[in-house]
């Protein structure tokens, strides 16, 4: 556990679990995941740890963000990959095929979580093609998972 809250702090700026916290892993849909207090609270996306959408509510990251406008949140909410037109701010520390959450610029809130197909800056800069590819999002199975 140490090294899943270690690998998490790493990639999202954020303490997560503690050596005492009570998590179990398990498989749902084809993903590992970690479960946390009966909620999906991590991710195993390409062998590496990284918060769910519960798991970014619960312990706010400050690393690895996409934030979009507001007109781009009725497509994420359905699923759709993150489109560059609509990137408004991105980490300048990502890189392509890392893995990122995507925030509303609003109210800065994680709405999905998904991996890089352009680098922080360059999803900021591009006006055409897909920015982020999406591996969950709020109202999917895995967030359906939390009673």
């Amino acid at each position: 556990m140490e090294s899943l809250a270690s690998e998490l702090k790493e990639s999202l700026g954020c303490d997560t679990f503690n050596p005492l916290d009570a998590v179990e892993t398990g498989e749902a849909g084809g993903n590992d995941l970690v479960m946390f207090g009966s909620k999906p609270m991590a991710i195993f996306i390409g062998g590496k740890p990284f918060l769910t959408v519960h798991g970014l509510l619960k312990f706010p990251a400050t690393k690895s963000y996409v934030t979009v406008d507001m007109g781009a949140i009725k497509f994420l909410a359905n699923g759709a990959d993150v489109m560059a037109p609509g990137v408004v701010d991105a980490d300048p520390n990502i890189a392509v095929g890392a893995s990122v959450w995507v925030r509303d610029q609003k109210n800065q809130r994680p709405i999905l979580i998904g991996t890089a197909l352009m680098s922080g800056p360059e999803m900021v800069s591009s006006r055409e093609g897909k920015a982020v590819k999406t591996v969950h999002f709020v109202g999917d199975k895995i967030w359906n998972l939390a009673d």
